[in-house]
């Protein structure tokens, strides 16, 4: 088995990849068997000489390969018939502007396995960028804080070598005495949290965070089933929600009403309740003046996040009277971070982090006959048709844009 370390040509470009050097070294090691080949890239974290020193071939020509591995969608002019592909290809939700690229993988017998569908039988991700964006959300919003309160200033993470260097100038600020909300107990909240920790933000249950006022810095971690209610009063159940949030809303408002900053870390699925509404934002004790909505659905359960931003230009502000964007440091305007790629802004932890994972996870499913069904519950295409499992996305394949 061959597998080819592809070239990211999606636009902006992404500097992360699925493999370092050192993680392909040990893959080479744990299966000789296998062959791996790096395609030449001008913008990956790690250049082609760092590959080449680890003894990989680095070339222009990977169409001897039989898996190709990326991180972001390939471009449908890049895609070779016949191969097996790995990366991100935010087709899975019918994400319309894919539908091509669906199309595409189709018609040119590729089998699809999307990174978002290597899971555990009880549905569970085993492999992303979760942490990294939990880390670079939480960070970012920070940032603008001090942008915003002209209280100190942080560096981009983008200008940053690694995650050591994003923690060094967190040592160097001081919070002032505010209340940090976090939505999620996921890898992406982890993720969050860790800053949280890493600056001593002292972190305070649920009871006495909606109670009281503190004299320092802190922040409290909050499940679904806080922040979500049944609408008839009973307990919830958040596996049932999971299943079926019908018959459920939104008891996020008493956070509100006592939060200033809110880090969105949370898994939002169909149907849930919106966390906060536009009309809710509206109210007179909403309190919440800073949102780093890592989720980052837009016009989804965060009212506030009307779009993405970008690493560029990460941060806009939110008129909650007259529902439209302005300045971010302007006057009453809720801050909001919803840059939705970033990972990327730390390629190189993030890359040794995926690459661990799928070392452990989706390689030896190759050569054991896939003993635990990695591969078959991530595989969404085969033959030219849809599997079993991706059926529901027929009719979005065959719908005419």
């Amino acid at each position: 088995m061959k597998f080819a370390i592809i070239k990211e040509r999606k636009n902006p470009p992404d500097r992360r990849v699925v493999f370092s050097p050192e993680a392909l070294a040990e893959a080479q090691l744990d299966f000789p068997e296998a062959q791996f080949v790096v395609e030449s890239s001008e913008i990956r974290v790690f250049s082609d000489s760092d590959y080449k020193e680890k003894g990989f071939k680095v070339t222009d020509d990977i169409s001897s390969a039989d898996v190709m591995i990326g991180v972001k969608e390939v471009p449908i002019e890049s895609l070779i018939p016949n191969k097996k592909y790995f990366f991100f290809s935010h087709t899975i939700k019918k994400q319309p502007y894919n539908r091509d690229l669906l199309r595409a993988i189709l018609d040119k017998n590729i089998e699809l396995y999307d990174h978002e569908t290597i899971v555990k039988k009880s549905g569970a991700r085993l492999i992303g960028f979760g942490r990294y964006a939990g880390l670079v959300g939480a960070y970012n919003g920070f940032r603008a804080l001090g942008l915003r309160d002209e209280l100190f200033q942080l560096p981009k993470v983008e200008t940053l070598a690694d995650l050591n260097e994003v923690k060094a100038e967190l040592d160097k600020i001081t919070i002032p005495n505010i209340k940090i909300l976090l939505s999620g107990t996921g890898k992406v909240a982890l993720g969050a949290q860790e800053i949280l920790d890493h600056l001593d933000i002292k972190e305070v249950s649920d009871a006495l965070y909606l109670t009281s006022e503190f004299t320092e810095p802190v922040y409290c971690m909050v499940d679904v089933m806080e922040y979500t209610k049944r609408s008839d009063g009973k307990v919830g159940d958040k596996y049932k929600f999971y299943k079926d949030p019908t018959g459920y809303e939104s008891n996020f408002m008493p956070y509100a009403k006592q939060t200033d900053y809110f880090i969105a870390g949370h898994f939002y699925g169909n149907n849930a309740p919106f966390l906060f509404t536009r009309e809710d934002a509206k109210h007179q004790d909403f309190r919440i003046n800073l949102v780093a909505d890592i989720s980052c659905d837009i016009d989804g359960p965060v009212a506030s996040t009307i779009r993405a931003s970008t690493i560029a230009d990460p941060f806009y502000g939110y008129d909650a009277k007259n529902e439209k964007e302005i300045a971010y440091d302007a006057k009453n305007a809720i801050t909001v971070m919803a840059v939705d790629n970033l990972p990327c802004e730390l390629p190189k932890d993030a890359s040794e982090g995926f690459g661990k994972t799928f070392l452990e996870y989706v390689i030896p499913a190759f050569f054991n006959d896939d003993e635990n069904g990695i591969l078959k519950r991530a595989k969404i295409t085969e033959n030219g048709q849809l599997t079993k499992r991706f059926g529901y996305l027929q009719d979005f394949a065959d719908r005419e844009a």
